[in-house]
């Protein structure tokens, strides 16, 4: 395996024993989306030992022209992201060790991703999930790669706890509902989501290969319409509640919802209390009652007064044909009597 990875050893700031701390490392990717998808690929290429792969969604032809682990099979076999993404991860490396977890990110499962991986890298596309990773980040001691991509501009900004800002530095509180653009509201472009997640797989690349003295001395901004590529040096918040103060809101759900808008649809992600585990097969059987039913060994989907539903086995259900957090609810409540 020696001549795979040549090339990139003959970089000087990798050489043959960065290399070998790469192999050694443990990489989380949370979101398999647009970024999660090409960060991925690249680390896996790059020779990273292992990767956790996180995500709460299932493969649908609306990705396709920006999320590239994915193709027109894994639509027709309604796979959730982290599935599909492990199964292509492996066919790029053989040797490539790939965990997938189909999961909502919560408090307890992200304490447990911070406790097996070097560094975690956000693929998400909502800021309580960011703050949330943040959160443990700060309490774990270990770093993670922000990123986000809207239209043709991207930003990225590599924390290190206790070396510089955290996100929280930057953005005290969540921003109002609405008050930012999304890619639901303004699109985004491929190759602008690819761009961004080649600067994260660097900036990770970097950390593990133990030359943190040339990560970028801020939060890196991408824009491709008029392209360009500019730093700015963004100072620690010395009032920070999250990296100074050791306040963990997010982490010990003092704040954040149990309904999700999805980016990009109209649809609401309502999650489940903590433990809930489906029996699909059983809730197969009682929902065809009353209409058509498809499962497959990770999800069921059926429709429910006119919305099409998707049920995962630990209780989350995406609703579709709706941006009412009330009227998924109701809906869940009335049908899984929870």
């Amino acid at each position: 395996m020696a001549e795979r990875y040549a090339r990139q050893e003959l970089l000087p700031w990798m050489g043959p024993a960065g290399q070998d701390r790469v192999a050694a490392a443990a990489v989380g990717v949370v979101g398999m989306g647009a970024l999660g998808c090409a960060a991925a690929s690249l680390l896996a290429r790059a020779g990273v030992g292992s990767l956790v792969v996180v995500d709460r969604d299932l493969v649908e032809e609306s990705n396709l022209h920006r999320q590239v682990l994915y193709d027109e099979r894994d639509v027709a076999e309604r796979l959730p992201k982290a599935h599909a993404a492990a199964r292509r991860l492996s066919a790029i490396r053989g040797d490539l060790r790939v965990d997938p977890w189909n999961a909502d990110l919560g408090p307890e499962r992200a304490r447990e991703l911070f406790a097996r991986v070097d560094v975690v890298l956000d693929g998400t596309d909502n800021y309580e999930a960011r703050f949330l990773l943040n959160d443990a980040a700060v309490e774990a001691a270990k770093p993670w790669v922000y990123a986000g991509v809207v239209s043709t501009l991207g930003t990225v900004l590599t924390v290190r706890p206790g070396e510089g800002p955290c996100l929280r530095c930057l953005l005290p509180v969540l921003p109002p509902p609405g008050s930012a653009p999304t890619c639901e509201t303004v699109g985004v472009l491929g190759a602008a989501a690819t761009a961004v997640a080649s600067v994260q797989a660097a900036e990770a690349l970097k950390l593990l290969a133990g030359r943190a003295d040339l990560l970028a001395a801020g939060v890196v901004e991408v824009e491709l319409l008029k392209p360009s590529l500019r730093v700015t040096r963004v100072p620690a918040d010395s009032a920070c509640r999250c990296c100074r103060g050791r306040r963990f809101d997010f982490l010990e759900e003092r704040e954040g919802s149990r309904t999700h808008r999805l980016c990009g649809r109209d649809s609401i992600l309502v999650l489940a209390p903590a433990g809930t585990a489906l029996d699909l097969a059983a809730l197969e059987a009682r929902l065809s009652l009353s209409g058509p039913v498809f499962r497959n060994p990770y999800l069921l989907q059926t429709e429910w007064e006119g919305h099409a539903v998707t049920l995962y086995a630990d209780g989350r259900a995406m609703v579709q044909g709706t941006r009412d957090p009330v009227r998924a609810r109701a809906l869940y409540a009335r049908f899984l009597g929870m």
